[in-house]
């Protein structure tokens, strides 16, 4: 057993699995949000099934440039040691498909629903009237009617506006104190840093890609080192 130097938590391991993708310890400065008890503060981004079996992250986010399909779902869902929230549509995805799709979601183990931006409040009302885990809608500019967003049931806001983030983070946060963000962190902790200060309570990160780490390993290999 290790002692953990930074916050004096014991920490337990092994050998094999201390190799994973580890999120930036900046993320620990946020409050979480705390749902059916459980405390979120770190969500990783991915759809990997490799890279979400071998993370610390509280949660997983699996939304992707398709259309929502249940197999993908249970897949990433049967491959994670962690909670998952499950995109399910709301940009190509339109109408009672998105509602459907949430339904099977939920039943599937699901933590949560992410609706794309575009997604009506019409929608938004459907979903919180149709299943028992929290709606996340995701907002992309402060220029969003926000407060129709939370009016139709919005449960978490999704801040994902790039380079904007922070900014989005802070105007929403000025307006509704309690509403509770998740926002991109970008890929550094300082970027990581300055989504928190504006006011996010968790966190969402994207992992370096399979490839990349494969990239330092084989390399490592090329020069006749062990794996890093």
């Amino acid at each position: 057993m290790k002692k953990n130097e930074t916050n004096e938590i014991p920490e337990v391991g092994g050998f094999l699995r201390d190799f994973m993708v580890t999120v930036p310890r900046e993320i620990e400065a946020c409050s979480g949000i705390r749902i059916h008890g459980r405390r979120i503060r770190s969500v990783l981004f991915s759809t990997d099934v490799s890279i979400i079996r071998n993370t610390n992250a509280d949660a997983i986010i699996a939304v992707y440039p398709f259309t929502p399909q249940p197999i993908i779902t249970q897949a990433i869902m049967t491959a994670a040691e962690v909670p998952v929230f499950v995109g399910v549509g709301g940009g190509r995805t339109q109408g009672m498909r998105v509602v459907n799709l949430a339904l099977h979601a939920e039943y599937q183990g699901a933590l949560g629903v992410v609706v794309n931006a575009p997604t009506s409040n019409d929608i938004v009302r459907a979903l919180k009237a149709s299943i028992d885990i929290p709606v996340v809608v995701t907002v992309v500019s402060a220029l969003e009617d926000i407060e129709a967003r939370i009016a139709a049931g919005a449960d978490i806001l999704n801040v994902s506006a790039a380079a904007e983030t922070p900014a989005v983070v802070a105007a929403v946060r000025a307006k509704h104190p309690e509403i509770p963000i998740i926002a991109t962190g970008g890929q550094t902790g300082e970027t990581v840093a300055r989504t928190i200060a504006a006011g996010a309570n968790a966190v969402t990160w994207t992992p370096p890609s399979n490839g990349e780490i494969f990239r330092g390993i084989m390399d490592a290999y090329r020069k006749g080192l062990p794996h890093p």
